[in-house]
């Protein structure tokens, strides 16, 4: 029987990013799924069970700080890449205390270049 194809939530309030991301996702066998801010990922985490969350800082609402906290506070161990434009040391310290995978600046990375790690990690 073959595996399921791994889930991947895509928290990213730029929308042809998110489009992009979910598109070679899904041609790599991938199932994404997009939130566009941290309050729809917050009620997405709460129903389903992801393998992966690719999850961007600044967002409206909830930004992916608080996503970070609150998944943290209710012990959710699914594994977080940030993709973020925020390259400042402390914002990588604020976020490396939960444990993230991975943390790529946007204008710094290749959507192939994430699309490959997730690979990497997951397969």
């Amino acid at each position: 029987m073959a595996s399921q194809p791994k889930r991947i939530l895509i928290v990213e309030d730029e929308k042809p990013l998110a489009r992009a991301l979910e598109l070679k996702l899904l041609n790599s066998g991938f199932r994404p799924r997009i939130a566009v801010d941290g309050q729809e990922a917050l009620d997405y985490l709460k129903k389903e069970k992801f393998d992966l969350i690719l999850l961007d800082l600044v967002m409206p609402n909830i930004s992916g700080f608080d996503v970070l906290e609150k998944m943290s506070a209710e012990k959710n161990k699914t594994p977080v890449i940030v993709t973020s434009n925020l390259g400042q040391e402390e914002d990588l310290k604020k976020v490396e205390k939960f444990g993230i995978k991975k943390y790529f600046i946007k204008s710094d990375v290749s959507i192939v270049d994430i699309i490959n790690y997730i690979k990497d990690i997951l397969k």
